[in-house]
């Protein structure tokens, strides 16, 4: 079992993995995500799950398709995560927190099990994911933050700039480009940069336009 997001070979990753498509959202190594599971092929997603390898992929369906429809295309690249906080309420919804551990390719769908979609997933190409990180990769914080606060601002978001200030470039970076309400296209982007140092400067690139033309908060991905 995977126990934590370092302790993985590609190897070691299961050769099935379960795909729970939703637009606009994003998961990558190290990132948290939480999510409210109530419709019964997630939850059954959910049971094997746990029963097993605890890892869910998480990808974005392609064309403007809606989470509730059966079996929308997707994007060939996914981000999967292993479960590693849940709680099931009184009424059998799950709460589930994935954490990050490997964005995957996907070789193939193949048929769904109680519901739910399964991929013969790609690991081999994404083996650096597993890597720890440098110390300290650059990022050009103080550009980051002025474009920040100018996007909060339009948006009407607050923020701790403190924490912000403090907070490691791999686990800003990671963070913001899962929170912020971008688009399924800049979402995707971010997942499929190459590097940290990639999704850093193609972060700061998307809140430098949003803050001149702000995203709009419809966008913004609801469980």
């Amino acid at each position: 079992m995977i126990r934590n997001l370092h302790d993985a070979e590609p190897s070691s990753l299961p050769d099935r993995l379960p795909i729970f498509p939703l637009p606009e959202v994003l998961l990558l190594p190290g990132g948290r995500l939480p999510l409210h599971i109530f419709e019964a092929r997630y939850l059954a997603m959910v049971e094997d799950a746990l029963a097993g390898h605890r890892m869910i992929g998480m990808i974005q369906p392609m064309g403007g398709a809606k989470a509730s429809d059966d079996a929308p295309p997707i994007f060939p690249i996914g981000g999967a995560g292993r479960i590693t906080a849940f709680k099931e309420l009184d009424d059998g919804r799950y709460l589930i927190t994935l954490t990050g551990v490997c964005r995957f390719g996907v070789r193939e769908e193949v048929g769904p099990c109680r519901g739910y979609r399964q991929v013969v997933p790609d690991w081999d190409r994404f083996r650096d994911d597993l890597d720890p990180p440098p110390d300290e990769p650059p990022l050009d914080r103080a550009r980051l933050i002025a474009g920040l606060r100018l996007y909060f601002e339009s948006e009407g978001i607050s923020a701790n700039w403190d924490a912000i200030q403090s907070t490691s470039a791999e686990t800003l970076v990671t963070s913001l480009a899962m929170i912020c309400p971008f688009g399924t296209q800049e979402k995707q982007a971010l997942l499929e940069a190459a590097t940290l140092d990639d999704r850093a400067k193609l972060l700061i690139g998307l809140v430098e336009m949003a803050a001149i033309k702000p995203v709009s908060t419809d966008s913004m991905v609801r469980h």
